[in-house]
């Protein structure tokens, strides 16, 4: 979960980006213990961060004019995930 500018030059950019840094044909050392194939997902979801904190003022979400939250599942097949929200208090 992060924030980006969702538009489609953006759009296509951040994967391009992610795979320069964590190729999907490169050959990982999870791969060889898991076999599930899916350890550039790891170094992935690793470089993008497992949580995300957004400020509140007032009630309202304080993002920049043009940032939306955006969910990235790098896995390489279809799991259910649960997404948990917590809102805290000043």
């Amino acid at each position: 979960m992060t924030t980006i500018e969702y538009e489609p030059g953006l759009v296509k950019d951040l994967p391009e980006a992610l795979e320069k840094f964590a190729p999907s044909e490169k050959r990982y050392h999870h791969d060889d213990t898991w076999g599930d194939g899916n350890g550039d997902a790891h170094v992935r979801a690793a470089i993008i961060g497992g949580s995300f904190t957004a400020p509140f003022h007032n009630g309202s979400l304080m993002l920049g004019t043009w940032q939306q939250i955006v969910i990235i599942d790098f896995d390489n097949k279809p799991r259910n995930r649960r997404i948990v929200i917590q809102l805290m208090g000043e």
